[in-house]
């Protein structure tokens, strides 16, 4: 909206200079009845204010003419100049501005995400995060992207994910999660040093290229390290053993934009801090249509299809399966 608008004054002020420059020339060149080439050279010199002589000796009425081509031309060009310079300090101020409203949001956000990088891995993990309607913040050093993917629902950290100061702009001390997908797995690694030494209490997932970065990663402090490339080579593996379960693993997380087709939900939603409750008092299935597929307990452990009457534990959470409209249902029912 400001460009447009100082665009719109540029023009504007472009245009009056010039319309002087032609009235300044065609007034010289047959008002005061001089050459083109004395024309242009008295226009310029007028406007310009640069105090040669005139050409020739100005009679009265040319006289006059000067006077109104002076005039005009300080009226003219202080007012080009000073659009030139309100662009030049608003541009600095649009962009502080745009800073401080970012920072504001960042502010007032609590069990946020932090994304360490915009590469190839932390724009997939942004979409997913989009497509769960989470709240997360990306720490990035490069100034281009920042510009170009800034929107109000992606919020960026100018800076160096390595450094404290950084971290902490983003959140780290009330953030739930941190996700470092820099490309070198020595930054990873400092990353994950300095978060975990800051919350303690935060999940910490770091990309690691080498497989001799596993280990020092989960030793610094990462709940779990990821390696994209023996994911990918896995999982085309698979493709060529079991081809069709592999094919129906992918779209159950994901049919189509903004669906999802497998949520978690933790105990606290479904029963509050009552204990001693099972799978079947929820009653799931006939209140959204979703079935549930898998158990966590407070201690990590996974149980894969449950009985209908275990007991849920406090602290616990369950992994349901469903069409979208049927997660969707699920998310209102207990507001997830």
């Amino acid at each position: 909206m400001y460009n447009k608008w100082f665009r719109s004054r540029i023009y504007k002020a472009s245009l009056l200079l010039t319309l002087l420059l032609i009235i300044g020339v065609l007034g010289f060149r047959f008002y005061a009845d001089y050459s083109w080439i004395d024309a242009i050279y008295m226009t310029i010199i007028t406007v310009s204010t640069v105090g040669f002589g005139e050409v020739v000796p100005l009679d009265e009425g040319d006289k006059l003419f000067t006077v109104f081509l002076i005039i005009m031309s300080v009226v003219i060009v202080a007012y080009s100049i000073s659009i030139i310079t309100d662009y030049i300090f608003s541009k600095n101020n649009e962009q502080e501005i745009k800073r401080r409203k970012t920072q504001k949001m960042i502010e007032k956000l609590n069990g946020h995400i932090i994304i360490c990088g915009y590469g190839r891995n932390g724009k997939q993990a942004v979409n997913k995060l989009l497509e769960y309607d989470k709240p997360f913040v990306i720490i990035e050093k490069d100034k281009e992207i920042i510009e170009k993917y800034q929107t109000e629902q992606i919020l960026f950290i100018e800076g160096n994910a390595n450094e404290d100061e950084v971290l902490i702009k983003a959140g780290i001390i009330k953030a739930s999660c941190l996700i470092c997908a820099l490309p070198e797995d020595a930054d990873n690694l400092f990353v994950v040093l300095s978060a975990r030494q800051m919350n303690k209490n935060m999940r910490i997932i770091s990309r690691a290229s080498k497989e001799t970065s596993y280990d020092k990663l989960k030793f610094a402090g990462a709940d779990n390290v990821i390696m994209p490339d023996t994911i990918g080579g896995n999982h085309m593996a698979s493709l060529v053993v079991v081809p069709d379960l592999i094919e129906f693993m992918d779209n159950l997380s994901i049919v189509g934009e903004h669906t999802v087709n497998i949520e978690e939900v933790p105990f606290e939603k479904l029963f509050g801090n009552q204990g001693g409750r099972s799978i079947r008092d929820i009653a799931l299935r006939s209140r959204t249509g979703c079935t549930v597929i898998g158990y966590k307990s407070p201690r990590g452990e996974y149980l894969i299809n449950p009985d209908p009457d275990l007991i849920l534990e406090i602290g616990s959470s369950l992994v349901v399966l469903g069409r979208p409209e049927q997660i969707e249902h699920l998310n209102k029912e207990f507001n997830i």
